[in-house]
């Protein structure tokens, strides 16, 4: 099997902006000024839309391209309703996150509407970012340094 392991690095300064690194592009995430932040980057939960609009639609570009299908480009929205409470550490009967992600994808090419739907059907199959969001998958959060 081949794997790549991905490392990245992010450091947060004294407000809610938080730099990183990912193959020499400068990632900044921050929050909105109404919400303590200094708007200088998109927000965490801002990203997780983009990476997966991103994933869903690099893979459907690799796809095209094994299947010779004339894919042109594609639009993809994304959204879904958050519980702030819980996030803000209010009392709430639903947990923290999105109670669900809706994606509409716009598919420019000369296919029919039952390739356009395969692509994208296959596309979400080989996501690693649609993987991940729609199956437990193990995370270790742990200090630096600290004891295990």
């Amino acid at each position: 099997m081949s794997e790549k392991k991905l490392t990245l690095e992010f450091v947060m300064d004294e407000k809610f902006k938080i730099e990183g690194d990912a193959n020499g592009h400068k990632i900044v995430i921050d929050q909105p000024v109404n919400a303590g932040g200094t708007n200088a980057g998109p927000t965490p939960l801002d990203y997780l839309f983009a990476a997966h609009a991103g994933c869903l639609a690099t893979v459907a570009r690799i796809i095209a391209m094994q299947k010779q299908l004339p894919l042109r480009g594609m639009k993809i929205t994304i959204s879904g309703d958050v519980n702030l409470n819980a996030l803000l550490g209010k009392p709430s009967d639903d947990p923290v996150g999105f109670k669900g992600i809706f994606i509409m994808a716009d598919i420019d090419g000369d296919m029919t509407l039952e390739q356009k739907e395969e692509l994208l059907r296959l596309a979400d199959k080989r996501c690693p970012v649609s993987y991940n969001l729609q199956h437990a998958t193990p995370v270790k959060i742990s200090i630096s340094g600290g004891v295990e």
